[in-house]
């Protein structure tokens, strides 16, 4: 039988996507989002199915991409233990782990032993029906196992392995224990991040992972395209510390041609001014980027000081880079005189970009996050309804949805052991003793 999540019927805007309206604060709060349900559509990834057998973060939030928009991934855990993630995070009520249901939303759930034989075997039949695998080991696991890509491309040609590693799968440090941070660190932004007066800072999220995994779900979706023109499947080869440096600009081309060193500058991007976070009457800050020349005499006239945007020393970008700090010191002395939301009505009526620095709590109270649906509630067993983000990016035919929570270790055992792979209730009773796969004997029938 077929097992292929079945998604409830999708929502989409029912405007067409090139005239979406431009709705004003106010009239976003008493008419949401209008959405009509279109039976006929379905998530853009429907109609693949995703094996992950990675755990902690790389591998997993690639599988969570995959998922939101529509794939069948069935998580491959350790019996009895499961992924690591499902003990990670702060707070934890009820002794369970509010990271987990995000990281694992709309998966499924099973336990093999992929260290023996048998559970191999059970890897190697649902590889034979899957278009995808991701995994997350340290380089040479799978080959340990007897699945790497060689072996596994002659069972099914067409398959797709993601390989998320810290430093790829090739090279002398492959071999190298590399978690994000490593990644994060080597790939060089670290060494940019935070104040100048301090060591190399943390983003305050596991930046190196997530970009490995975006990175590598971007490199599955290539595969799938070459896929339908050659009919055969490769290797995605995803490693951290790349990632990381994809995303850091220009800093080596600096370097190599110039021999300047990008250094941690805090808050600011050096000669690119104003752009900062700026102090308010009541200490909160609020952020201002107004680099651009027709922006700050924007800000200017907004200040009651349109004569700034004509003076010499800040009328153009390259001469108010000179005098960044001078400038910053101006406008802070100028927002500190007034209370934040009065300050955001001014700069919005002047058509000046600047935004709060959001918390949590300011995501949920604020009526544009609520007009998107940016977050939404999601149900779970133990803790009724959870919000968490939405789906990104968003599609106007075939979008992705947020449909289930991360499941329980193994809960989607009899599924994809009886109902994909076809196995007896004896044999899983078989194996299930054996330890190969997770559950009871009572489990098995």
């Amino acid at each position: 039988m077929p097992c292929r999540t079945r998604f409830p019927p999708i929502l989409r805007p029912a405007t067409c996507p090139d005239k979406f309206a431009r709705l004003g604060s106010d009239e976003q709060e008493e008419r949401p989002m209008i959405q009509t349900i279109d039976p006929a559509a379905a998530p853009a990834l429907s109609d693949l199915r995703v094996l992950e057998m990675g755990q902690l973060l790389a591998g997993p939030f690639c599988g969570q991409l995959l998922a939101d928009f529509g794939a069948e991934v069935i998580k491959i855990e350790q019996p009895g233990t499961g992924d690591p993630m499902r003990e990670w995070g702060r707070e934890k009520p009820h002794g369970q782990s509010l990271w987990w249901p995000v990281i694992a939303r709309n998966k499924k759930s099973i336990e093999i032993n992929a260290r023996e034989a048998p559970g191999q075997d059970l890897i190697r039949q649902l590889v034979a029906k899957s278009d995808i695998l991701i995994e997350n080991f340290r380089p040479g696991t799978m080959e340990k196992w007897g699945l790497g890509y060689d072996a596994l491309c002659e069972i099914n040609p067409r398959l797709i392995m993601i390989r998320v590693s810290g430093y790829g799968q090739t090279g002398p440090y492959s071999q190298k224990a590399g978690y994000g941070a490593i990644g994060e660190a080597m790939g060089g932004m670290r060494y940019v991040a935070g104040d100048p007066s301090h060591p190399p800072s943390r983003a305050g999220i596991s930046i190196g992972d997530t970009l490995a995994a975006t990175f590598a779900c971007v490199g599955g979706l290539m595969a799938l395209h070459a896929r339908t023109r050659t009919g055969r499947g490769q290797v995605v080869d995803s490693a951290i510390y790349e990632a990381v440096l994809a995303v850091m600009e220009n800093l080596v081309t600096e370097y190599d041609k110039t021999g300047y060193i990008r250094e941690r500058t805090g808050a600011i991007l050096p000669n690119i001014a104003p752009s900062n976070v700026y102090p308010t009457k009541s200490g909160v800050y609020v952020l201002i980027a107004a680099n651009q020349d027709s922006v700050f005499r924007r800000l200017a006239a907004a200040m009651g000081r349109p004569e700034l945007a004509s003076d010499p020393r800040y009328a153009t970008h390259t001469e108010r880079g000179k005098r960044q700090a001078e400038l910053d010191a101006l406008i802070a002395a100028w927002t500190g005189g007034f209370e934040r939301e009065d300050l955001g009505r001014l700069l919005d009526e002047a058509g000046v970009p600047r935004g709060d620095i959001y918390r949590a709590p300011e995501m949920l109270e604020d009526a544009h996050f609520r007009a998107r649906q940016t977050i939404v509630d999601v149900a779970h067993p133990l803790f009724g309804n959870l919000k968490m983000q939405n789906v990104a990016p968003r599609l106007s035919a075939n979008p992705g949805r947020v449909v289930t929570a991360g499941p329980e270790l193994g809960q989607h055992n009899a599924e994809i052991f009886g109902d994909l792979l076809g196995l007896s209730e004896a044999e899983r009773a078989r194996l299930i003793e054996a330890r190969v796969i997770g559950g009871s004997a009572r489990d098995a029938a």
